[in-house]
């Protein structure tokens, strides 16, 4: 597998993606740093850090939204329009 060149938060997987962010933190616990989730961590200002997803994360994030999809645990998909990664 290539090295990953980009990571992108977890504030715009949820926009592309048209979920809310909340949501995916809460399902993205289950994955760990070889799933392509990392803790991002900024500046004092930014203490609580963030969550971002390599895009082999993106694509193991989908398939638990999948998942959640299936066994009817999933909130509606947000109403912002996806775009473009």
């Amino acid at each position: 597998m290539a090295a990953s060149t980009a990571v992108f938060t977890i504030a715009r997987v949820a926009q592309m993606l048209g979920e809310d962010e909340g949501w995916l933190h809460e399902i993205s616990i289950e994955l760990e740093p070889e799933d392509g989730c990392i803790s991002i961590w900024g500046t004092a200002e930014d203490a609580d850090g963030s969550t971002g997803f390599t895009d082999f994360g993106i694509e193991n994030l989908k398939d638990l939204i999948r998942k959640y999809r299936h066994q009817g645990k999933a909130p509606p998909k947000s109403r912002t329009p996806p775009s473009v990664a």
